[in-house]
């Protein structure tokens, strides 16, 4: 059985690949060149599972969707206090270049904006442009999991075009707000902003951010949580830009935008979430990319502001050995292992991932990368338990829906406990001829169905 998860997002780009509208950043040279066919999209999960499709492999440069990151690494250097005396936090309403300062205090007005993302990489620990791009570098690297490199191509070519950003820095030179060579300082920012990166990196970025600082995969805290929350708030009402009030109010989820087409999104406690398409709106924003996000949030149920379920969810995987009855002591199913799922609580997007992965791992072709996958592959049944479930959302009940056909079309005998009737799926035995599950509302029902009338089990894994 396969995740059903990647051939969403498959669905999702495709329908994304018919959006025509929109240019590569035109200013730059090199991105301007860029294949307006590219087109990728990624989910990380706040434990580190990551989902992709499309170019996913393809690096392109970060640029401001470093600023999140650099803002974090800003904090962490020399406190919050001192980036705030530095860098105010209030959406600008202007373009993301503007030559304007804050009035009375001379700050930038955020540091999603030039010049305050400007200020936040001179605060960056290091004497000169070089000592505070490999701080960034390293930090970003570890972010992404694996070392990242400045491609000197775009940073060349971002050089040349920077007299707009080399006059941001001489006003914040002159404003005070910064006191090294404004020359200097914004080298070492076009040089952050060229950092290489694919859709994964960035998904499993934005997903450190998910979990408060602490990175999915290697569990290593890294950014403080306190800074997480500034981070997140700042992209939430700044993030996108002038068009960050339309952004929150369809998708609904904390981001950040990069004029080479990357997209980034951090949902707490959820998801991380990563586009790439090189066509960008009158914004900076990526248009397709845009159009991804609003989709997942639509579809997968992730914009911040929907309190519709409340709670959390659980998954757990159990493993029996079916013990025919008096009745029916020669059935088929005698001695043979029943993997049985059971959720619990309100399940959302993150609970139905787990779910599909689970399946995945117990009942797929074992992996040689990881021990133990597999081992159920020749359960004589799946049982899917959600008498502990007292809702789920719509995202959770399609996924719930295609495991079980897929299941099905596995060769699969599939069994739901469903005693609230929470699945809203029919059972096998309402229509004959359909893949459709057999669906019970008690245990004993479903060890009747498996393993014939009066059969018992036998616990003997319960370690998910």
């Amino acid at each position: 059985m396969k995740s059903p998860i990647p051939d969403y997002l498959k669905i999702v780009l495709e329908n994304a690949r018919a959006i025509e509208s929109g240019s590569p950043a035109s200013y730059i040279e090199t991105l301007a060149k860029a294949d307006p066919s590219k087109l990728a999209v990624a989910l990380a999960t706040v434990d580190g599972n990551i989902y992709s499709a499309g170019d996913d492999r393809v690096e392109f440069s970060i640029q401001s969707i470093s600023k999140a990151f650099v803002y974090a690494i800003a904090i962490e250097d020399i406190g919050l206090q001192g980036v705030l005396e530095k860098i105010g936090v209030e959406p600008s309403g202007d373009a993301f270049n503007q030559l304007s300062l804050e009035r009375g205090s001379n700050r930038p007005v955020n540091p999603m904006i030039n010049a305050g993302a400007i200020t936040a990489h001179s605060l960056v620990t290091g004497a000169t442009a070089e000592e505070r791009t490999e701080r960034i570098l390293k930090g970003l690297s570890k972010l992404a999991g694996r070392q990242l490199h400045v491609d000197e191509e775009v940073y060349e070519a971002e050089l040349k075009s920077a007299d707009r950003n080399m006059a941001i820095g001489y006003m914040l030179k002159a404003a005070g707000i910064i006191s090294c060579d404004p020359q200097d300082v914004v080298r070492g920012y076009i040089r952050q902003c060229a950092i290489n990166v694919t859709v994964r990196d960035l998904a499993i970025m934005a997903a450190t951010l998910s979990n408060a600082g602490v990175h999915p995969k290697t569990g290593e805290r890294v950014i403080p949580q306190a800074s997480v929350r500034q981070v997140l708030s700042v992209m939430t009402t700044c993030g996108m830009y002038d068009a960050a009030g339309d952004w929150v109010s369809n998708v609904g989820i904390p981001a950040k935008s990069g004029v080479a087409g990357g997209i980034i999104g951090a949902l707490p406690g959820q998801v991380g979430i990563a586009t790439f398409s090189p066509n960008l709106d009158e914004r900076g924003n990526s248009v397709r990319g845009v159009a991804i996000c609003e989709k997942l949030s639509r579809d997968m149920g992730l914009h911040m502001m929907d309190v519709s379920q409340i709670a959390g969810a659980t998954v757990w995987t159990s493993v029996a050995t079916i013990v025919a009855g008096t009745h029916e002591p020669h059935h088929p199913n005698c001695e043979r292992d029943v993997i049985i799922f059971s959720l619990r609580g309100a399940v959302r997007f993150p609970g139905s991932e787990r779910l599909s992965r689970a399946l995945v791992r117990e009942l797929g072709e074992p992996d040689p990368e990881d021990p133990g996958s597999g081992k159920y592959i020749d359960a004589c049944a799946v049982v899917i338990s959600l008498r502990d479930v007292y809702s789920l959302s719509a995202i959770a009940q399609r996924m719930l829906h295609e495991n079980i056909k897929r299941l099905i079309a596995d060769k699969r005998s599939v069994v739901i406990i469903d005693p609230s009737e929470v699945l809203q799926m029919k059972s096998a035995d309402g229509k004959p001829g359909d893949a459709l599950p057999h669906i019970v509302k008690t245990e004993n029902e479903a060890r009747d169905y498996i393993g014939g009338a009066g059969s018992s089990t036998v616990l003997i894994k319960d370690d998910w």
